[in-house]
């Protein structure tokens, strides 16, 4: 139908549009027919009525566009700007998408694409960082959850939608782009450069802390979290305790978020969405199948934890299942599918909301943690000096006279051990300095660490 009009417009103006108007009209009185009742008495319903107005409104609007805008518009293109800016308007999510923008999203489902790696999205009308991607150019540039864009390469971000600045900001491998950002507590706005490459994500970290705990960082909930969580539970059998870094995780697939849950709780609903169209209302229930019901988790979430991250740990959370420790993540619990309008065109359209456990929802709410906790060093303080300790007592000074005076000897042995201790330490294993270097995961291994005591004791 659109192709027809377009052939239309081109020798004679008016026709197209009375063409169009024509169409809608004939649509509408067709609804507006079956509408009515058998019976000539029975009013028609007002909803019938408004949507006639509706459309007519909206064609007439068209047509004077067409006929009297300062250039020239085809109807296509003119329709197209109309659908866009429809979808816009309804949430920040939904998104008209054109054949370019339907194949880039192709390209982006793949996995592999050049880019900055960061996940962006509406708050308050602004362009915002929801998390940078672990390993990615925009993690290494410094770019952090929260950061508001206001200009991409030195072009204003004001009444962009979500895929043109992710158009924007998408290039050639190897190329450069700068971001101005404004960032919580700085005084001025931050000019950052990226370097675009292509963007591999690996998903799950595994890494241990205290020989007896396993860190696992999942960074975005992509086919393999499931699959790669188990795999590392399952190598580090021996873990007493794990600590889940949910952290700047912006989301990914629903079904692996759902079993990631699964794998530590046997029954109930894992979540749930509703929506008004028929089959969008659903429950995704736990399985009795290899679930561990008993090894201690502590979740780390933040303001970058967002959708499926989200939905992992406020199910744990709601099942008393584990202790969420950080920031309250970012709120993002609605549904968007990709609906295919012909071969090339789709519409990604916001159709349902999702529930957790309890039944509260993660729209413009997000899951508080059960401990506050903000990021940041550990405060290392030294011993005091004026203290009175055993040693200092004179019987304990006298008998260790000996061995002080023998300790102010050079030992050769003692400075090699340090160095090949620094040598020991790799990308499996998490430091006592780098946990003094992050206070949210300082806290989460403090806290497993008692949970891990006490179930010993209740043993």
């Amino acid at each position: 139908m659109g192709d027809t009009i377009y052939m239309i417009k081109k020798s004679k103006k008016i026709i197209a549009s009375g063409v169009l108007s024509a169409l809608t009209a004939a649509y509408l009185f067709g609804s507006f027919a079956q509408a009515k009742d058998s019976s000539d008495t029975q009013y028609v319903p007002s909803s019938a009525q408004e949507k006639l107005r509706a459309y007519l409104k909206f064609t007439q609007i068209i047509n004077t566009i067409e006929e009297a805008y300062v250039e020239d518009i085809n109807i296509t293109t003119l329709l197209d700007k109309a659908l866009k800016g429809l979808m816009t308007n309804l949430d920040a999510h939904s998104s008209y998408m054109d054949t370019k923008s339907f194949k880039e999203l192709n390209v982006q489902t793949k996995g592999e694409f050049g880019g900055l790696g960061i996940s962006i999205g509406m708050r308050s009308g602004a362009l915002t960082v929801i998390a940078p991607i672990s390993g990615t150019p925009a993690f290494k540039a410094g770019m952090k959850s929260g950061d508001i864009i206001l200009k991409i390469n030195n072009e204003s971000t004001l009444g962009l939608s979500i895929d043109e600045s992710v158009k924007r900001m998408r290039g050639k491998v190897d190329t450069d782009i700068e971001l101005t950002v404004i960032r919580k507590n700085e005084p001025k706005p931050l000019k950052i450069k990226i370097t675009r490459a292509i963007i591999k994500i690996q998903s799950v970290y595994a890494k241990t802390i205290f020989d007896n705990i396993l860190y696992l960082q999942v960074t975005t909930f992509d086919q393999k979290v499931v699959e790669d969580v188990k795999k590392a539970m399952s190598e580090h059998n021996a873990t007493q305790g794990i600590v889940l870094d949910l952290r700047n995780n912006p989301g990914g697939l629903l079904n692996q978020a759902v079993g990631l849950v699964d794998i530590f709780v046997d029954e109930g609903t894992i979540v749930s969405q509703k929506g008004r169209a028929y089959g969008e209302t659903l429950k995704y229930n736990a399985t009795k199948e290899e679930s561990d019901l008993h090894t201690p988790i502590v979740v780390l979430i933040n303001g970058g934890s967002a959708s499926a991250s989200e939905i992992v740990s406020g199910a744990l959370q709601d099942y008393n299942r584990s202790i969420l420790i950080g920031e309250k993540t970012f709120g993002k619990g609605s549904v968007q599918v990709v609906m295919p309008v012909g071969e090339d065109e789709a519409l990604k359209l916001t159709v349902a909301r999702y529930y957790l456990p309890s039944g509260r929802t993660i729209q413009a709410v997000g899951v508080t943690p059960d401990i506050l906790v903000h990021l940041g060093k550990v405060n290392e303080v030294e011993e005091n000096p004026f203290l009175l300790k055993e040693r200092d007592l004179k019987k304990h000074l006298e008998s260790e006279l000996e061995k002080i005076e023998e300790s102010k000897q050079p030992h050769i042995e003692n400075n090699t051990s340090k160095e090949n201790n620094a040598t020991l330490v790799d990308d499996t294993i998490i430091t006592e300095e780098q946990l003094h270097k992050d206070t949210q995961l300082k806290s989460a291994t403090d806290i497993l660490k008692a949970l891990i005591i006490t179930q010993k004791g209740q043993k």
